[in-house]
């Protein structure tokens, strides 16, 4: 020690002699003194200490000096004030820390020197860092009632530092500024201030320091809802008509209904109640009064009353006259004078009358002779004028009438027996060959040179035509499913063509079918795994692929085709094609929708849910949209299946995701009829954006004392170019659960779909496996009764011949706009104005369009009624009524 502090003064005395006088007798005091520090590991920590003004500055460890050698100095001049500045470093180690015993931890302080005197730092203390793995107290799971409070423990495991808390559900970390339902003490415990469905989850508790982080077992909070019960009904009316009966009452355990193993409601959930329900009095006549005595006009009366008994509670009024009158006789009559004998003038005056009545019934004979007459000429082939009220009628299907059927009819010849048509229908000239095409392959000849309609309906076996048309060179591409086809044979007259359940349906108008010319003419629904539709960028396949042919036929006018579509209601985020497929099979786009060229065969109304395609060609057509931002959204249909009868613990699921269009949601129907499987839940219809984000499915909020999940994961996901740009007409995936015990039948929770977290939807699933047992089309593939092919007028709604009238009527310009265009705008038709204003007839074009629009809801009066406030006198030929036809 003496040799140490001699070389302290000899190093002082020699510093002295450097420093300016005016600093001689400054005291050094330090810039950075040395602080606490934490050995992790085997990483040793350096200390530093920097004083001025400073001639020697030394370490002293727990009251030792530190040898000279492990000093790391540096010597600089404050430029400021021109005073030495010296700086010390030294390492400690975890050696030099464990080598001290006893509870006294390790510190370091260091000791600054100048020539007037020493200061001493602040203590350092240096400790090893470490932390402990076991938790000294982890949560607990709980099961609580909803908006009770839960408290949840946690001591972390002992550490040096000692360790941070925080807390996590479903390992994303709670954060109670962000949520103030959440609430961390200071000894680490969780609240939870009132438990919410959404809360139910698995919470750990995480310890980390800067040596290590540990994570408790996760403590699983289920969150549950008691029943409770709603208000009683209203009291039904007594089940005796008359005399004693019951009455009853009901409620539900729906507020709320329980969830998550919640208690069912305690006590009955139908009330009865005895009722006396009092008897109908029928009314009674009483007796007939005297007859009164005779008037001046030679009558007297009598009269009786309802009052024996009168009736009472719903009983029913006599029946019969109240009053009776009767003639008197020539003695009781005030007029004592007869009138007299009719003589020779009054005779002569009948004659004549009879002789002018005999002559006008000839004049109106003559007349409708020579009407009937004129009308013979409207078809070669017409035997007579009924055919254009009455003919083609489908055997064995009556058209539904409207409201009002008296609407919308004229008087028909009644001096005809005939009440249909039977008969060829092949043009008397043209007996070469039934179509006439400018190009394109032809369908084989018909069999026997000619067909024949029988009330308007092809008798021909599906399976033979669909099998015959396929054999053709074009329509090797065609499905042979006859149940997606429907074909008829059709002349002029025009007539309908629908596939059941799939809203597709083909209207050819009167006329659009040449004079003396036949067709045979199909409609048919693809697969999009059959006929891959190619697109590109962000299109996707809005329609079905629908086919109708065959191509090539002549037409004089457009046929409408209607089908589904599944975008949405925003034009504005679409650009819209009609595709059309090419003899070479190459798809082309053959129109722009909001880019129309009244010039060009076709032409497309979009509404809410469907496409309306005016084509002058027949073909196969499709309708592709592409996204013009990332708002655009397509409508998908969810439907939920399960199997009809499950006798093992596990229960399968199977959600299936497809286009909102009607023949999707028929194939999947079928093919799960096939599986034997059965709706669980009504359809839900959900918008699928263009945000390049997958589809995430999960279920949610089982009652975990029943039921369990067996997927691994915690959603299934269906990627974003399967639904968008994909060939698959539907996709599904199934959640496979198991119950605990056979017994188990209840099955409650929540289906989530979403694309973008916290966007989507939730629906609510209760049901029991055991004892819905309702068939897969029972409520919601509602069969179509209707024939799949209708030919003449009973294709249509308004007659032939009143079609005619309206058209000359409507056709012609009018000053006042009393014509077709006021048509079209009380029909809300007038954004279509210059498609109209392009065709020869206006009219009948507009016609069409309410047809297709109304043939299975039109209402013939509302069109009635158009016409009447248009201010056409032609309308009264509406108001002829039902026995008039």
């Amino acid at each position: 020690w003496k040799e140490v502090i001699s070389l302290f003064l000899h190093c002082s005395h020699a510093a002295t002699a450097t420093l300016p006088a005016a600093f001689s007798d400054l005291l050094p005091h330090f810039l950075v003194e040395p602080e606490d520090e934490y050995i992790v590991k085997n990483k040793p920590v350096t200390l530093t200490c920097r004083s001025t003004p400073a001639t020697q500055i030394y370490f002293k460890c727990n009251g030792e000096w530190v040898h000279q050698d492990d000093h790391l100095i540096e010597r600089t001049v404050d430029p400021a004030t021109a005073l030495p500045v010296m700086q010390v470093k030294i390492d400690i180690t975890r050696q030099q820390v464990e080598k001290i015993f006893g509870l006294d931890e390790y510190w370091c302080q260091c000791v600054a020197w100048s020539t007037t005197g020493t200061q001493k730092s602040q203590k350092a203390y240096i400790r090893i860092a470490y932390l402990r793995k076991n938790f000294e107290e982890e949560p607990l799971g709980k099961e609580v009632a909803l908006d009770q409070e839960v408290l949840l423990h946690c001591h972390p495991p002992e550490g040096v530092p000692p360790a941070e808390v925080e807390w996590q559900r479903n390992e994303d970390v709670i954060d109670p500024a962000s949520d103030p339902n959440f609430f961390i003490t200071a000894d680490h415990n969780l609240i939870i201030k009132q438990a919410r469905l959404a809360d139910t989850g698995n919470y750990t508790c995480v310890a980390k320091n800067i040596v290590a982080r540990r994570k408790s077992t996760s403590a699983t909070v289920l969150v549950y809802v008691n029943g409770g019960w709603s208000t009683w009904t209203t009291w039904s009316s007594c089940s005796a008509v008359c005399g004693r009966g019951w009455q009853k009452r009901s409620r539900s355990c729906t507020n709320p209904t329980p969830l998550n193993g919640g208690t069912s409601c305690e006590g009955q959930n139908v009330q009865k109640s005895a009722c006396v329900a009092t008897c109908p009095v029928d009314g009674g006549w009483s007796e007939w009064s005297k007859w009164s005595a005779c008037n001046a006009d030679c009558s007297m009366w009598r009269s009786r009353e309802c009052t024996q008994p009168s009736p009472g509670t719903g009983g029913k009024d006599c029946q019969g006259l109240v009053l009776q009158s009767l003639n008197c006789t020539s003695e009781q009559c005030p007029q004592c004078e007869y009138p007299p004998t009719p003589g020779a003038e009054d005779v002569a005056l009948y004659v004549g009358m009879v002789a002018v009545a005999l002559c006008l019934t000839l004049l109106l004979i003559v007349v409708v002779l020579v009407y009937r007459r004129k009308k013979e000429g409207l078809d070669a082939d017409v035997a007579d004028s009924s055919i254009l009220t009455t003919g083609f009628q489908p055997m064995g299907i009556k058209p539904s009438k409207p409201e009002n059927s008296h609407l919308l009819t004229i008087q028909p010849d009644l001096t005809t027996t005939t009440t249909s048509y039977q008969g060829t229908l092949r043009s008397r000239h043209d007996t070469t060959g039934k179509f006439s095409m400018t190009n394109g392959p032809l369908l084989d000849p018909l069999p026997n040179g000619s067909h024949t309609l029988h009330n308007g309906k092809l008798n021909s076996d599906p399976a033979e035509f669909v099998s015959r048309l396929s054999t053709q060179s074009y329509f090797k591409t065609l499905p042979r499913d006859v149940a997606n086809t429907s074909y008829g044979t059709f002349n002029f007259l025009g007539g309908r063509l629908t596939i059941p359940n799939t809203g597709i349906s083909l209207l050819i108008p009167p006329e659009a079918i040449p004079r003396g010319k036949i067709y045979e003419i199909y409609l048919t629904v693809q697969r999009k795994e059959d006929l891959r539709l190619p697109l590109a960028g962000c299109q996707t396949l809005l329609s079905p692929i629908v086919s109708c042919g065959p191509p090539g036929v002549v037409l004089s006018r457009p046929v409408i085709l209607s089908m589904d579509h599944c975008s949405d209601a925003c034009p504005e985020n679409w650009a819209v094609r009609l595709k059309k497929q090419n003899y070479e099979g190459t798809w082309e786009d053959v129109l722009v929708m909001g880019e129309e060229l009244v010039s060009e065969p076709y032409y497309c109304q979009l509404e809410a849910e469907t496409c309306r395609v005016f084509s002058e060609q027949l073909g196969r057509f499709a309708l592709v949209g592409e996204s013009l931002h990332m708002g655009a959204a397509k409508r998908l249909r969810l439907v939920l299946f399960s199997d009809a009868y499950c006798s093992t613990l596990e229960y399968n699921i199977r959600v299936y995701c497809m286009d909102d269009t009607q023949d999707v949601f028929k194939e999947v129907m079928q093919m799960e009829r096939q599986l034997g499987g059965r709706l669980i839940d009504e359809p839900h219809v959900l918008l699928f954006k263009d945000s390049y984000h997958n589809l995430r499915l999960s279920i949610h909020d089982m009652p975990q004392a029943h039921w369990r999940s067996k997927l691994l994961a915690g959603y299934q996901e269906i990627p974003f170019y399967h639904i968008w740009n994909g060939s698959q007409r539907y996709l599904h995936c199934t959640f496979t659960l198991e119950r605990l015990s056979l017994s188990t039948c209840e099955l409650t929770c929540q289906l989530c779909v979403w694309q973008v977290e916290g966007e989507g939807q939730s629906f609510s699933l209760d049901f029991n496996i055991a004892k819905d047992t309702r068939a897969v089309d029972s409520e919601f593939l509602l069969m179509d009764t209707n024939a799949t092919a209708l030919a003449g007028p009973s294709a249509f709604q308004i007659p032939y011949l009143i079609r005619q009238k309206i058209c000359s009527s409507l056709d012609a310009p009018c000053p006042n706009g009393a014509d077709w265009r006021m048509l079209a705008q009380r029909l809300k038709l007038e954004r279509h104005m210059s498609f109209f204003a392009s065709k020869a007839s206006p009219t009948s074009v507009i016609l069409d369009l309410w047809e297709a629009q109304h043939f299975h809801s039109g209402n013939i009066n509302q069109l009635a009624t158009v016409m009447a406030d248009i201010g056409k006198q032609e309308a009264m030929i509406f108001l002829v009524s039902d026995g008039e036809c």
